[in-house]
């Protein structure tokens, strides 16, 4: 019981974790990814779809991305959606493919996307935090149903306190990773 507890408990933080990545990921910084746009919706064939699904998204160049759609007919819609999403990109359409030249960052745009890179680690700290307290929550009720001790229920908290602190430690990491990513200059 004690273990499942933990176990999910782990899982839930290391989702947690690939989820802080994942975010992170789609923050530009001053090289082309295609997380930065894959994920952006486009309003096609009557409904919102996420643009990797409409189109290959390739990088020639480290400031360069190409969006090559699989029906020309949705490169309006893809145009529209990159200009429309909060990226301050602007789209060139030659009829076959969209470059996105990615400018370099201003000092004033790298500490702002800083910012965001440390809310985002916060917040997901604050999300460690909840499964922290989730799982505190059912293992001090197995204590109080009587089917664990005082002792095991300590020894419990003990390991879910160095799951937390590890995991926490592991968002800290890819943080400042990202930081160091966004300040490269």
């Amino acid at each position: 019981m004690i273990n499942d507890t933990l176990k999910q408990a782990e899982t839930r933080m290391k989702k947690a974790a690939d989820d802080l990545k994942h975010t992170l990921s789609g923050i530009r910084t001053g090289r082309a990814s295609p997380a930065l746009i894959e994920h952006l919706h486009v309003e096609a064939y009557g409904m919102e779809m996420p643009l990797n699904q409409l189109a290959n998204i390739s990088v020639p160049e480290a400031r360069m991305l190409v969006i090559q759609p699989y029906d020309r007919s949705t490169m309006k819609a893809i145009e529209k959606a990159i200009q429309n999403s909060d990226l301050g990109l602007n789209p060139n359409n030659d009829g076959q493919v969209i470059r996105l030249i990615i400018p370099p960052l201003t000092e004033q745009r790298r500490k702002e996307l800083v910012k965001l890179v440390k809310k985002e680690v916060e917040e997901h700290k604050v999300s460690l935090r909840n499964i922290r307290r989730d799982a505190l929550g059912d293992l001090k009720k197995l204590e109080s149903e009587k089917q664990i001790s005082e002792d095991e229920l300590k020894r419990a908290q003990d390991k879910l306190e160095q799951l937390t602190s590890q995991y926490t430690r592991e968002l800290d990491q890819i943080g400042q990773a990202k930081e160091r990513e966004v300040l490269e200059v």
